[in-house]
């Protein structure tokens, strides 16, 4: 009896783990994106302008 008790709780102990670990996940992707835009995004909008300018001299 105290089995079923128990495996009920920790299944759903479980399920917030993993909700935890994906929102985890998904902060430290966001960081991620936030710092590579920052880093890299002068020379990105540079690099596309240079592009825009080239085909528009076309």
């Amino acid at each position: 009896m105290m089995l079923m008790l128990v495996g009920p709780a920790k299944k759903d102990d479980e399920k917030g783990a993993t909700a935890t670990e994906y929102g985890l996940l998904v902060a430290f992707i966001a960081v991620v994106i936030i710092v590579a835009v920052t880093l890299f995004g002068e020379a990105l909008n540079s690099f596309f302008q240079d592009m825009v300018t080239e085909v528009n001299s076309w």
